[in-house]
């Protein structure tokens, strides 16, 4: 029996050995790739400080499509075979290297989709450049090593010795079971949540947390090269989805009148759309000078929503146009303005046009930029004024900062522009787009004389300690912020606000505009990493160091308190003071983007059929604000898609009802996340099969309805 045994060990010694010595290929390749597949998670995942996800699912997952790949090897002959497997080597090299970087800047994956918007890249190339890592190259070094090893085979005699005794059909069939074998054990665990996940992939990040990178680019992939396809099965489905959902809408949602009810009708309307601006700056002093005095002054005159969020995916900007304008989530795949540019929306502009009003969209870029130039007048616009409309907007000119022509001088050469429109139209609404606080926040590319004319932002320190040489108390200067992200965008943001505020005074002074209500608003977050706020809520003024999380100052900046300071600045203002006094106030229910076009609706007396956001002043504190990524905010709690868990906020109002002290009911959280599912799915089918414009007349109560 003992011989038997060790005579069995040694064969299968034997045979492990020479599969070891005649696959060498095949098994560095799932080797290396597999490597690289996990770096990718570790330095990726590892930005948010999570461990909300069990890496063995994720690894096998990769494992088994790595040797599925690998078995088609095998009907290479051995001396092609490298250039098969270093084809694909190279392919996931550069999956790695391009998500690597792309999650630092998105915190997500990226998608093929967004290959049509390569041509876009150029215009922000720089902030992609900023946010580069040494890292994010590692990968590189595994071709140059597979290389290498190639070389050192084909100099002796493996591939000619291999030739000779390899089965390829024997060894592609025992390999792809392998593989299916692994995925088998890898998806055994799947359920239908985890698949209407992969299926719709909402959240980028969940999905690779549970199916790994392979599956995900192959999904994503798939999911990419058939939106038209989409668009022609499943129409039915989704027609029906539509019509079900609106007609529920319309039936159990009751729209009342309410204090702001036309309180701006007949008034002209302007959104100002400020880049980047987020909430946490309002009101804000470094060294007791105001960030933001522009925005402070505007909150303090106007209706000034603190709790205000962006509900962006990758089209960032982009995304935050379309949402506003039409009350609808961006796309699931690639982007609104790239993808469905030529669908039919409910927007603002198209709304007002129905009323008489003028409609215009002006921005000193590029009307290619987020393939504006057909987006904008598919959104209803009638004249786009762009950079070719203005001076200095190339890169030589001095009045160039940052990405193009100057907040500075875009507002001062506007002014005759908005003058003219006034003249010859009697209402109008128009969108106006800053740029100069777009990352990469390089505050020392501002022109000088233009900076030190607003004044220079002073962001050092002061602190007292004690002198080891001397034992006695002195004071040293620290210009702790500069060259950090966090430091260069606050000084972006005290300029674009300077800029800013001398066109609020313009306004102020001008002899018009007394019929005009200006809708400022902060598009989405400044994409800084979590780790880059530490110096802003850990930061010890007296000593210079941060503090320690065992200090009882330390505040604990985790991954929801990153979630919920991406809120940015609403304000609803106007130079009007009879009407400035009936819409001066603070509002603190969770709001977003989308809720924009149901409230100015109510205040400015227009339709809102299809908005799947409501009227702030309707649904109040049950207000839900959704995310693309499935995540969501109420007044009470804020919600992980990816991992589950959610956090009950510290708010007042919470605070006041002991919220925090109660464990939320399952229940509301179950609802939410249903709602959620069913919103994400409506809105991307309106966008995907142009519902609006095929079915909204078959909804009887469209027909029916006043409007609202």
């Amino acid at each position: 029996m003992k011989k038997k045994i060790i005579n069995i060990l040694k064969k299968t010694r034997k045979k492990i050995s020479k599969y070891l010595s005649t696959n060498r290929l095949f098994l560095t390749f799932v080797v290396f790739t597999l490597i690289e597949t996990v770096l990718l998670r570790n330095f990726t995942f590892s930005l948010r400080g999570t461990d909300e996800y069990t890496p063995f699912e994720p690894l096998i997952c990769d494992l088994a499509l790595l040797i599925i790949i690998g078995s088609f090897g095998y009907f290479v002959k051995p001396k092609k075979q490298f250039n098969y497997y270093f084809a694909w080597m190279l392919i996931v090299t550069l999956m790695c290297v391009i998500n690597s970087i792309y999650y630092v800047f998105y915190t997500s994956f990226a998608s093929f989709s967004l290959l049509a918007e390569l041509g876009l890249v150029g215009e922000v190339g720089d902030s992609l450049v900023e946010k580069f890592r040494v890292i994010d190259f590692i990968y590189v070094i595994f071709p140059i090593l597979y290389l290498l090893i190639h070389t050192k085979l084909k100099k002796g005699s493996y591939y000619t010795f291999v030739s000779k005794i390899e089965n390829s059909k024997k060894m592609f069939t025992s390999t792809i079971l392998a593989g299916v074998i692994v995925l088998a054990f890898t998806l055994v665990n799947v359920d239908g949540t985890d698949v209407s996940r992969l299926v719709k992939q909402w959240n980028r990040e969940l999905v690779v947390q549970r199916f790994g990178i392979v599956l995900y680019q192959g999904n994503d992939l798939i999911q990419s090269l058939t939106p038209k396809i989409n668009s022609l099965f499943g129409y039915d489905e989704a027609a029906k989805n539509f019509k079900d959902f609106y007609s529920k809408k319309f039936s159990t949602e009751e729209h009342k009148d309410n204090k702001y009810t036309g309180v701006l009708e007949g008034m002209n309307i302007v959104f100002v759309h400020m880049e980047s601006i987020q909430n946490f700056l309002v009101n804000m002093k470094v060294n007791n000078v105001e960030i933001t005095p522009t925005l402070n002054k505007l909150s303090k005159e106007g209706m000034y929503f603190s709790n205000f969020y962006p509900q962006i995916s990758i089209g960032t900007s982009s995304d935050t146009e379309f949402t506003l304008n039409t009350s609808l989530m961006p796309a699931n795949s690639g982007t609104a303005f790239v993808q469905y540019y030529d669908r039919n929306y409910a927007s603002i502009p198209k709304i007002l046009t129905e009323k008489g009003y003028y409609t215009f969209s002006s921005h000193a870029n590029n009307p290619s930029m987020w393939n504006r130039s057909n987006m904008h007048p598919s959104l209803g616009y009638q004249e786009m004024i762009f950079k070719d409309k203005f001076e200095g907007t190339d890169k030589s000119d001095s009045r160039w900062v940052g990405l193009g022509l100057s907040d500075y001088d875009y507002f001062l050469q506007l002014q005759s522009k908005l003058e003219k429109i006034e003249n010859e139209h009697e209402n109008y609404m128009g969108t106006l787009i800053q740029l100069s606080n777009h990352s990469p926040y390089a505050a020392t590319e501002f022109n000088p004389e233009l900076y030190n004319y607003f004044g220079k932002l002073d962001l050092t320190n002061t602190y007292t300690i004690i002198d080891p040489d001397t034992g006695k108390e002195k004071t040293e200067t620290v210009d702790y912020l500069k060259d950090t992200r966090l430091g260069n965008y606050l000084i972006s943001v005290h300029y674009a606000d300077m800029a800013l505020g001398t066109f609020v005074d313009y306004i102020e002074k001008s002899d018009y505009y007394d019929n005009t209500v200006f809708v400022f608003y902060g598009d989405h977050d400044a994409r800084l990493d979590k780790s880059e706020y530490q110096y802003y809520y850990n930061y010890n003024t007296k000593t210079n160091v941060l503090y320690e999380e065992e200090d009882p100052e330390y505040f604990n900046y985790d991954n929801f308190v990153h979630e919920t300071n991406k809120r940015t600045p609403l304000v609803i203002w106007t130079k009007n003071k009879e009407v400035s006094k009936k819409i001066r106030r603070v509002n603190e229910n969770v709001m977003g983007m989308y809720d924009i076009l149901p409230t100015l609706g109510n205040m400015m007396n227009f339709d809102y059929k299809y908005a799947l956001g409501h009227d702030i002043y309707d649904i109040g504190s049950d207000n839900v604000v959704i995310f693309p990524n499935g995540n969501f905010v109420t007044n009470k709690v804020y919600y992980n898609n990816a991992s589950g868990n959610y956090m009950v906020l510290n708010t007042e109002e919470n605070k006041k009802n002991n919220v925090g002290m109660l464990v939320i009911n399952e229940d509301y959280i179950s609802n939410l996340k249903n709602y959620t599912d069913e919103i994400l799915s409506v809105s991307n089918d309106i966008l995907v099969h142009d519902l609006i414009e095929k079915e909204g007349k078959n909804i009887p109560q469209i027909e029916n309805s006043e409007g609202k």
